[in-house]
């Protein structure tokens, strides 16, 4: 069975001596439960593997209850140390409280009881980690799959990836494109919404959330002020509301809005924002095109690519620590600013949209980046670029 990266982080760490609360965090459907079900069949330490997915959210007793069982079981194995992990965690109220609660009570103790989390919700996730457990937690990141991951894992070629995008259980659904579309709005998109999204912070239009992701989504790669996508939303709104509704799509990893590069803050966070999705299926799902006539369509087609590159280098920047930006200046422009250190690099995607763009040139007269570089026709191929570590680039020696 596949082995994402973060299969031997976890490992490593659970075999060190007790420190710290491992967390486990990232979207839906990107393989969570599986990674830490297999480093559980990998490690000797006895465990317990529970979840809160079906358990009342106003029951926060329930996570006493459970770390209690969890020392009964390992005093009655007489085992030196003992691994407790706790899926859906976020979904019970004051859950980051309770935990602190009983992972003191056994550092007080001096109880060799391990402890991981997983959460599907970074939001509530988040809000949880920063209130109650600062210094007692660290976080592994699982991002989207990458077109490495797709290809060595179901044998993905880079079109199809770029269409139907890294979620791993779509991936047997492909030659079926109505069952796949099926599964990503049913499987993925629904519960995101839904369940993480309009639960973690308090809402008070969901049919706007609603409308502004699958809007989003179908204007991938574009630059669409807040003003025109409230034109073309149904429910009432005001450019306030959709800007932090777009900034929970962005912390869910879901849907973002890329500020325009600049060498000032201020124009930076004032500009129109380049949606651009997290993964390539939602932009595929939301678009009503199939692969087929999608592939054949170059014009089309270039907003694909450019989608898959920039959800690669969105799903990058949380292991880095980099920002993300696009740059324009009148007819000019360049598709990817990746800042660091206050340097940065310049990225443009070719793939038969456009058909001559002088923007990395003037850029570099204007910003002098670090490097700068083509993805596509002409520059770096795009299954090479999709398969490189972008922390090996000399933004980051």
């Amino acid at each position: 069975m596949f082995k994402r990266a973060q299969f031997k982080e976890l490992e490593a760490r659970l075999l060190e001596p007790r420190n710290k609360i491992q967390v486990v965090s990232g979207p839906r459907q990107v393989g969570k439960s599986t990674m830490v079900k297999q480093v559980l069949q990998a490690i000797t330490i006895p465990y317990m593997f529970v979840s809160a997915d079906n358990i009342d959210h106003a029951h926060t007793a329930w996570i006493g209850e459970t770390w209690a069982t969890a020392r009964a079981r390992m005093k009655v194995a007489q085992a030196e140390e003992y691994l407790l992990v706790i899926d859906e965690v976020h979904k019970i109220d004051n859950w980051s409280e309770a935990v602190k609660k009983e992972w003191d009570e056994d550092s007080f103790n001096d109880l060799n009881m391990k402890v991981v989390i997983l959460g599907s919700s970074r939001l509530l996730l988040k809000d949880g980690l920063t209130e109650s457990l600062a210094g007692r937690y660290e976080l592994i990141r699982m991002p989207h799959w990458s077109f490495a991951e797709m290809h060595e894992a179901f044998n993905l070629d880079v079109d199809q990836y770029i269409y139907f995008g890294g979620y791993p259980g779509g991936a047997m659904y492909i030659k079926d494109e109505r069952r796949w579309r099926k599964y990503i709005k049913d499987s993925i998109v629904a519960p995101a919404i839904e369940k993480d999204v309009l639960r973690t912070k308090v809402i008070y239009k969901p049919a706007l959330m609603k409308q502004l992701f699958e809007l989003g989504c179908a204007y991938s790669s574009e630059e669409l002020s807040l003003n025109k996508m409230l034109g073309q939303l149904q429910d009432a709104g005001n450019v306030t509301t959709l800007a932090s509704y777009l900034t929970t799509l962005d912390e869910s990893r879901l849907l973002c809005g890329l500020n325009k590069y600049a060498s000032d803050n201020a124009r930076k966070y004032n500009s129109v924002p380049k949606l651009m999705v997290y993964n390539a299926a939602l932009f595929s799902v939301q678009s009503g095109m199939t692969f087929n006539k999608a592939y054949t369509t170059p014009k089309l087609w270039g907003r694909w690519v450019e989608s898959s590159v920039g959800a690669y280098l969105l799903n990058q920047a949380d292991e880095y620590d980099y920002k993300l930006y696009y740059w324009r200046e009148r007819e000019d422009e360049v598709d990817f600013i990746i800042e660091y250190d206050k340097r940065c690099i310049a990225i443009e995607v070719k793939s038969g949209r456009r058909t001559s763009n002088e923007g990395l040139s003037v850029f570099r007269d204007k910003f002098h980046p670090v490097q700068s570089f083509i993805v596509g026709s002409g520059g770096i191929p795009i299954d090479e670029f999709l398969s490189w570590d972008i922390g090996r680039l000399p933004l980051f020696e």
